[in-house]
């Protein structure tokens, strides 16, 4: 990865030229490569739609997956796309500004769910949920409108890992955010890139580039969010023996369903017992 303006993309320009930035950079472009190799997310003639809501995880993929597309290593098309959900005080203008300074091909799409979002939850009660359920059926709407084959998310390790403790801890299930899926439609699919990149390092990039980062007011605000408090607990883990949470990660890709209690997964009636012959030759069911 070379610093010669004609041979970066635009979303480069000005990068540090620090070498803790050059390594931080690399870093999360082999990640991304790795989840994108391991999870075959590109398909012939692929089309992605790149939800961007202008937070430090959104920045960093479109910029990563535009570098390796530069590069020639990630042979589809990409468009960018923020839906404006009719927040009050939303900065509409920052992100067209910035990717037409950008030269990224996007897409801004306004649908009000606020209101429909602020109408339908009781008070106490938290948007999310609702919040995410709209958005994602207009992005879908958006990716099929577009020719999209995927609707690519820049959900990070650290999001994955607290989704997997918010349903451990509160769902009953041991689930999480997978890096590929179908859509229930069964006409998209949906891709996380940054599937192995950590939140840390996602804010030190965004953050270093000076990306013009567009905070979530609607659900961000709220206290006493699950997520927070899983997110706190993790940290607090991380604190006490750090690097705890690439281990827990690396749990989540090495899963032995023998080994768990879903009868679903692994057919325990099955199991029998087996014993040699007497000459110790021949394993005979006991």
């Amino acid at each position: 990865m070379l610093d010669d303006p004609d041979d970066i993309h635009p979303l480069f320009y000005g990068a540090p030229k620090s070498t803790e930035f050059k390594k931080l950079r690399k870093r999360i472009v082999q990640h991304a490569r790795e989840a994108i190799d391991q999870y075959r997310m590109v398909e012939p003639g692929g089309k992605w739609l790149v939800c961007l809501s202008g937070g430090k995880d959104s920045y960093t993929l479109l910029a990563v997956l535009h570098e390796l597309k530069w590069r020639g290593l990630l042979p589809v098309e990409l468009l960018a796309c923020n839906l404006d959900q009719g927040q009050p005080g939303f900065p509409a203008t920052v992100l067209p500004e910035f990717l037409e300074k950008m030269g990224v091909p996007h897409r801004i799409e306004y649908q009000d769910t606020y209101s429909i979002v602020v109408d339908k939850v009781p008070q106490g009660r938290t948007f999310c949920a609702l919040c995410s359920r709209l958005r994602r059926g207009n992005l879908y709407r958006v990716a099929r409108e577009e020719g999209c084959t995927a609707v690519v998310l820049g959900h990070h390790r650290d999001d994955i890992l607290e989704t997997f403790f918010m349903n451990l801890f509160h769902g009953g299930r041991l689930a999480t955010m997978p890096p590929k899926l179908v859509n229930e439609e069964g006409d998209l699919f949906v891709y996380r890139p940054l599937a192995h990149v950590a939140e840390v390092d996602c804010e030190k990039f965004a953050s270093a580039m000076r990306y013009p980062i567009i905070p979530c007011d609607l659900c961000g605000s709220q206290d006493g969010l699950q997520r927070q408090q899983v997110k706190q607990i993790l940290d607090g883990w991380e604190r006490n023996s750090p690097g705890r949470r690439q281990v827990m990660f690396r749990a989540l890709t090495n899963i032995r369903p023998s080994h768990m209690l879903d009868p679903k997964l692994f057919d325990f009636s099955e199991l029998s017992l087996w014993a040699s012959d007497p000459d110790g030759e021949i394993p005979v069911l006991r």
